[in-house]
């Protein structure tokens, strides 16, 4: 029996192609999210964490509304401040919670169950069930996650894990509401994550100038540090990242997450820290369960090359 790839091996591949370059360029997000823990240890002034969420989205966003001149209309306005909430307003500061409660890797363990959160809230507001496939690969990502992040000193404190779970759940329902709402037509990615990084920074101004205020001193490391926040860790990582959700399925999608906590896990080695053996099996276990989530399960691969 002739196959489907054997009569236009064209258009599949062109499809194929475009969809690796979509999850590629997805993927930046959250890779540059791993890049968050070091850039803050390594460069900011300490105990200033509202600070820097408020450095890392209202100069983004301002910029963003700036270059797209698009505001709003009709009932986008709301729907971009429960956005702006969800994904950036209200993620940061429950992330910043858990981080000072929680050794990293918990905290970290905490954030890669974001895909079984999703898969979870798809199946109530997109009517999306997931297959067995990807909820299988979700569960080992998060064990493989938790092998190299997790060591024998990791502490349980109910208020951090609260609020680890909190700014994983969401972020989760960021990503199911931007899939289900899309983008107004005309308004591209950039312009989306405009309105939700100004929305997350104007949530974010009074409780930084109520609790913290700006740091004493700011050296050129700082400066370094913001811009790298606010430009690759903001602007454009929300941008792929919103581009990335409004093609990819979101059982696709939302596994690159996982990609946040091995990426920092590279840069620790990269600044010195080893893996041991097991840590090492959970990196591989890990990004395998993460590339595994980009296909479909083989019996539907079959099926579907099949007249």
């Amino acid at each position: 029996m002739q196959t489907l790839t054997d009569r236009s091996p064209g258009p599949l591949r062109t499809s194929y192609a475009q969809q690796a370059t979509t999850v590629a360029l997805t993927a930046l997000a959250p890779a540059s999210w791993g890049t968050t823990y070091a850039v803050t240890t390594e460069l900011l002034p300490p105990g200033h964490p509202l600070f820097a969420g408020l450095m890392r989205a209202l100069p983004a966003g301002l910029l963003a509304l700036a270059i797209t001149r698009v505001l709003p209309r009709g009932d986008w306005w709301w729907k971009a401040a429960v956005l702006g909430v969800l994904n950036i307003g209200a993620l940061f500061p429950l992330l910043f919670l858990a981080a000072e409660r929680l050794p990293g890797g918990v905290a970290a363990t905490l954030g890669a169950t974001q895909p079984l959160l999703v898969a979870g809230l798809a199946i109530v507001v997109l009517r999306d069930r997931p297959t067995v496939w990807r909820s299988t690969w979700g569960v080992i990502g998060v064990a493989g996650v938790g092998l190299v992040v997790l060591g024998p000193d990791a502490r349980l404190d109910a208020v951090g894990v609260l609020a680890g779970l909190g700014g994983t759940a969401t972020m989760a329902g960021g990503v199911v509401l931007t899939k289900r709402w899309g983008r107004p037509a005309g308004v591209g990615p950039l312009t989306l994550a405009g309105w939700q990084l100004t929305v997350g920074g104007l949530l974010l101004l009074p409780l930084t100038l109520a609790f913290e205020g700006a740091p004493q001193r700011i050296d050129a490391g700082a400066v370094g540090g913001y811009l790298w926040l606010g430009s690759m860790g903001g602007l454009i990582a929300y941008t792929l990242w919103f581009r990335g959700i409004g093609k990819l399925p979101v059982g696709a999608s939302a596994p690159l997450v996982l990609l946040s906590p091995l990426v920092a896990t590279v840069v620790g080695i990269a600044l010195g820290e080893s893996l041991s053996l097991l840590q090492t099996f959970g990196f591989v276990l890990a990004l395998a369960a993460l590339l595994a989530a980009q296909l479909n399960s083989p019996k539907k691969q079959i099926r579907g090359e099949r007249v």
